[in-house]
């Protein structure tokens, strides 16, 4: 995967260095956020099963986006996918691969994925949209569309609420950052996914718990395959 490159979108640049800055607390802090947390995990399970193409040819790996830490890579792995994961920090990438020995994790960005077309099957970014502006968010999905395999399934995660809005963050762990973060409606999600040409699925909103301020949502979509009836539902 290509790393960050100075004439990238500042945001890219903001989120990279940011990141880089707060790895290790963050990775302390947050080594498996799924644990405890059943509804995300259930989906995670629901993504693997519509991932995977029962008696046919050898999958296509599917990619971690915004990877982090490696776990939810790791959850997937265990589930029985092939995965790899991708994350726009340096810093993140090398604690992910201290973490998970066994799995593959790259510098890369969503905005512009090092891959041929047609070459995944399938996407799970679990609050990476969330630093990616709005006048980004379409092509965001556009390279998402590109790099999937017809029929794919796409999982996302974000913090939601009645209504869009962002805030910057200056400070996290003690350390000087300066990172956006967006929360959308999951219908303003769902319309970029559209007009990408990936297909609404599901969608699940869930109450904030604990120290979470905002609702999470989670839409499920996929690739058209171009078959009479949805891949996903067919699976």
């Amino acid at each position: 995967m290509r790393p960050v490159r100075a004439h990238s979108p500042e945001f890219l640049q903001a989120t990279q260095t940011s990141y880089d800055a707060i790895a290790e607390a963050y990775a302390a802090g947050f080594p498996d956020s799924l644990t405890g947390r059943p509804l995300e995990s259930a989906l995670l399970t629901a993504f693997a099963e519509l991932a995977r193409v029962p008696g046919g040819p050898a999958r296509p790996p599917v990619a971690d986006i915004g990877s982090g830490p490696g776990y939810v890579a790791a959850r997937l792995h265990g589930l029985g996918l092939p995965v790899f994961g991708v994350d726009v920090s340096p810093r993140m990438v090398a604690l992910a691969r201290r973490a998970h020995p066994g799995l593959r994790f790259h510098v890369g960005s969503m905005t512009a994925l090092d891959l041929p077309d047609e070459t995944l099957g399938g996407i799970v970014a679990l609050y990476s949209i969330i630093h990616v502006p709005d006048d980004h968010l379409p092509s965001v999905f556009a390279e998402f569309h590109r790099v999937l395999v017809p029929g794919a399934p796409v999982l996302l995660a974000f913090q939601s609420g009645d209504e869009d809005g962002h805030l910057r963050l200056t400070e996290r762990f003690g350390q000087e950052i300066s990172l956006d973060y967006h929360w959308r409606t999951p219908d303003t999600v769902a319309a970029h996914l559209g007009e990408a040409g990936l297909e609404l699925y599901a969608r699940v909103v869930r109450e904030p718990v604990g120290e979470e301020k905002r609702p999470r949502a989670f839409l499920l979509a996929h690739k058209p395959d171009g078959a009479p009836g949805s891949a996903a539902e067919g699976r």
